[in-house]
């Protein structure tokens, strides 16, 4: 995911661009994301910082799909990130919470950045790495009112089971590139299981022979 997320960057500036919008594939723009994502990047005070917007988590679709034009009337942020009002935006220092579902930089800022980090192989880690580096540079971190998404339902394993032997191994790069564990309430849930197990400093490894993912794992409705 990161490498292709770096080609499609590379490709953008390129070919000219001056504001890079990165918006999850199953995610849908409300009308005004773009234009407001580059509203808030010309302003001088957020022109270097690292923007995200709110997203909202629909429900399943029905045998008509989704009505686009309605979207807007279901807005419900996700309440584990900030949602500002429409033409608001706050300054946060809480990086761990950044996530690329839907966020802008500058081409200036990207390249500063570096792009994301291309160890990290399948599911987990990638984003919270990304939300590091802008901390670790002071790349400030702004949350845009009125830059909305919605993400469209499909249902999700909680916790991910099938991506155990992903989330072990980018938990564990990420903990030697930053000091702390990621994806701590997931790596807990495996303990419990019986997927994972952790040594005297808390490092997590699978169970062998390789884990198996349980028979009877639930579903969540929503990621």
């Amino acid at each position: 995911m990161a490498h292709a997320r770096n080609i499609g960057a590379r490709t953008a500036l390129e070919r000219g661009a001056e504001v890079l919008v990165f918006l999850d594939v199953d995610c849908i723009p409300e009308a005004g994301l773009a234009d407001r994502y580059h509203d808030v990047a010309a302003q001088p005070e957020h022109c270097d910082g690292l923007l995200c917007g709110s997203v909202t988590y629909l429900p399943p679709r029905g045998p008509g799909g989704y009505d686009i034009a309605d979207l807007p009337n279901r807005r419900d942020p996700h309440p584990a990130r900030p949602a500002p009002p429409d033409g608001v935006v706050i300054d946060s220092t809480r990086y761990e919470l950044f996530w690329s579902l839907s966020f802008a930089v500058t081409a200036p800022t990207w390249l500063r950045l570096g792009g994301f980090w291309p160890g990290y192989r399948g599911y987990g880690a990638e984003d919270t790495d990304f939300g590091q580096r802008a901390a670790e540079l002071g790349v400030p971190l702004h949350w845009v009112g009125g830059a909305h998404a919605f993400h469209q339902h499909h249902p999700v394993s909680d916790p991910p089971v099938e991506h155990v032997a992903d989330i072990v191994r980018n938990a564990r790069l990420f903990h030697d590139r930053w000091g702390w564990w990621p994806m701590s309430g997931w790596l807990d849930q495996f303990e419990h299981r019986g997927l994972i197990y952790r040594d005297e400093d808390r490092r997590p490894h699978l169970r062998t022979p390789s884990a198996q993912i349980p028979s009877d794992h639930s579903v969540n409705q929503q990621l």
